[in-house]
């Protein structure tokens, strides 16, 4: 088996909360790293998704933790991004946990992860976020247990 655990650091992008408005989006600092892969968990949806009653969870980046621009396909993996960073949207029924990942590639320093919800929101839906860090300039990584 070979290991990963020595080349991989988690960072928290949204924590596990059951969520019914906008979350507060945290900095993510790639520095020391040459990889990111945004991990994104949704619970059963709180409500049923539609056009108007949405969360589309928007990607955005930047160079000095300052100004923040939006993500574009070409900064992704395994996504075709949304106008405005939208690297997944909930429009419809989502009635079971679910995980997604979406590659970063793009050659910025910091990330930022926000789920934008728009409509009426009466009940929460559970939702984390993590940002694997790997390909680390200095290995092993610390351990996080």
């Amino acid at each position: 088996m070979k290991d990963l655990h020595s080349h991989i650091t988690l960072a928290v992008a949204i924590g596990n909360a059951v969520l019914a408005a906008d979350n507060t989006p945290v900095a993510i600092d790639l520095q020391g790293y040459d990889a990111a892969e945004i991990e994104l968990s949704i619970g059963a949806g709180g409500i049923t998704f539609s056009g108007t009653n949405k969360i589309e969870f928007v990607l955005t980046h930047s160079d000095d933790d300052t100004t923040y621009a939006p993500v574009t396909t070409a900064d992704m993996l395994g996504v075709t991004v949304a106008t405005g960073g939208i690297i997944k949207s909930l429009v419809a029924a989502h009635a079971a946990a679910a995980a997604y990942r979406f590659g970063y590639k793009g050659n910025k320093r910091y990330l930022k992860l926000l789920a934008d919800f728009s409509g009426t929101h009466g009940t929460g839906t559970p939702i984390a976020a993590n940002v694997i860090k790997a390909h680390g300039f200095s290995n092993p990584q610390a351990n996080q247990a």
